[in-house]
């Protein structure tokens, strides 16, 4: 990983719901971005009382304390790269790309996170038409797995080319790059393929599908991931092959937490590099 010789401290925000289980959300997010060498920053958009079994309560934030959190990180602490996560509804959306014109920031990740792992909504019906008019047309990166992508492109999603198709949909309605994830392909059981669209040729990326329960806030991390990479001075591409290699390493070495689905390690990348490290020297 590299760093922007502009960008010497590296600052990724974070404009997303709160995780009181602590594997997803904002939580997720700042801890990816301190491992990956990025200065953490975050706007709260909901506070959900959640741990490994669910979503218990969904409390969001004021639009009076959304637009405050705002403007106090534009008029202090622009990012070199944000992200999105729950934005709830509609009026949250609409606030947040109002902000991103009016501050004039630069590589916005969206990751649509509409449901929870146990099925809780985290988007509401009217916000879809939102993200899609407003939000869309100003990020650098879209996120999407499969059952989003299908939403959000209108059409079902079980061959790769209808993948292609669904990436091509997407970035028609103003996402600059589409990420779509593979995970939830259940007609491959080795293999975990994410697809990569920037306009050009489709590049597919592969990693072994781990078998595990403990997944808890891979969507969160993976998008945040990518933004710490891009903060970092780092290409698109080069950024999403970290964030598949970070999430890859974190459910490898999942943590076994609570009696539910346990959240990914987000120790686990700085490790695996400082092992790879290590076994060079030896030899």
């Amino acid at each position: 990983m590299s760093f922007s010789p502009l960008c010497n401290y590296p600052k990724a925000l974070t404009i997303a719901g709160s995780d009181s289980g602590g594997g997803a959300g904002i939580q997720a997010d700042i801890k990816t971005f301190q491992e990956l060498g990025a200065y953490g920053m975050s706007v709260i958009t909901a506070i959900t009382a959640q741990n490994t079994l669910g979503v218990k309560q969904v409390f969001p934030a004021s639009l009076e304390a959304l637009h405050s959190q705002l403007h106090a990180i534009g008029e202090d602490l622009t990012p070199q790269a944000f992200k999105t996560g729950m934005l709830v509804n509609a009026s949250m959306i609409k606030a947040v790309a109002e902000a991103v014109r009016h501050f004039g920031w630069k590589q916005l990740v969206i990751d649509p996170v509409m449901l929870a792992k146990g099925g809780t909504a985290l988007l509401r019906s009217d916000a879809l038409d939102a993200l899609v008019e407003h939000l869309l047309p100003l990020s650098l990166i879209i996120t999407p797995n499969i059952p989003e992508a299908e939403v959000l492109a209108g059409m079902t999603i079980s061959t790769l080319s209808e993948r292609e198709q669904a990436a091509k949909r997407l970035r028609q309605l103003g996402a600059s790059i589409v990420v779509i994830k593979g995970g939830h392909d259940e007609s491959n059981e080795h293999m975990a393929v994410d697809l990569y669209y920037e306009g050009g040729q489709f590049i597919y990326l592969e990693g072994k599908k781990i078998n595990s329960r403990h997944t808890h806030g891979t969507g969160c991390t993976f998008s945040a991931a990518i933004t710490a990479s891009l903060a970092c001075g780092n290409a698109p591409l080069e950024a999403v092959h970290t964030a598949k290699a970070f999430i890859q390493a974190a459910i490898e070495a999942g943590l076994p937490l609570g009696a539910g689905q346990g959240p990914t390690n987000h120790f686990a990348y700085k490790k695996s590099l400082a092992q790879s490290a290590d076994n060079a020297v030896q030899k």
